[in-house]
């Protein structure tokens, strides 16, 4: 019975607040954004910085339906623990034959260095609070595709070697998968047509199933200017 008290105070307590404060009388048409980006992979120990931009259209002053495009640069290596069971057995057997042939040094490490090229694209629906006149909080699903070129990068013959082994001539490998999460973040209202967007984003994914062990989640965070056009859906 106390619980259920609090809750409704604060439930009250908030509606008050809102009601308190001037809320937001121009909302355009259209929302167009740009800004800086990063995404992290902590499975990977991979960190990427880039661009992350989106295009927005309200149909009300609460909804809104747009496209969000992102592209990254990355560089990491990858380790034996990484790579799936399947995998880890080619490499064992790889790695057991160079051993044999007195190739590799005693107390080597292996790991491999490689860079990374990532491209997302996603849409849908987001939902705006615009209950505040200087500040509009935002949530949405994450629902699109992540695409990722890689290029493995050996710098030593033992992993030039294994690589072969594992990817054939080339050192060069892509995949493109789908991905799902939930991102939001606040807009700071400096004017009617213009915000400073925060923005992060949660997102899983499984990329390169053949070679890697499981999937990845992701943490995508942006900041960059959202410019705010067109007829005001407010009214």
């Amino acid at each position: 019975m106390r619980l259920s008290k609090i809750i409704i105070l604060c439930l009250f307590l908030v509606l008050f607040v809102v009601s308190a404060f001037p809320q937001q009388d121009y909302v355009g048409r259209w929302d167009a954004y740009g800004g800086f980006s990063f995404l992290s992979t902590g499975k990977l120990n991979l960190f990427e910085r880039g661009f992350h931009g989106q295009a927005g259209f309200n149909l009300n002053k609460w909804l809104a339906l747009g496209f969000d495009f992102s592209t990254f640069d990355g560089h990491s290596s990858i380790l034996p623990e990484m790579l799936n069971s399947s995998t880890q057995v080619k490499l064992g057997q790889g790695m057991a034959a160079l051993i044999q042939a007195g190739l590799v040094p005693q107390g080597y490490s292996l790991y491999v260095p490689y860079s990374v090229r990532t491209y997302t694209y996603a849409g849908g629906p987001q939902i705006n609070i615009r209950h505040f006149k200087q500040v509009t909080f935002f949530i949405h699903p994450d629902l699109g595709a992540m695409h990722q070129d890689t290029t493995m990068k050996p710098t030593d013959p033992i992993q030039t070697v294994i690589v072969g082994g594992l990817l054939g001539s080339s050192p060069k490998t892509s995949d493109t998968v789908p991905f799902y999460g939930v991102g939001g973040g606040i807009d700071l209202n400096v004017h009617k047509n213009l915000s400073l967007k925060l923005h992060a984003d949660f997102v899983h994914t499984k990329l390169y199933s053949g070679l890697l062990d499981g999937g990845e989640n992701n943490i995508r965070f942006s900041v960059g200017p959202v410019f705010h056009f067109g007829k005001n859906v407010a009214k």
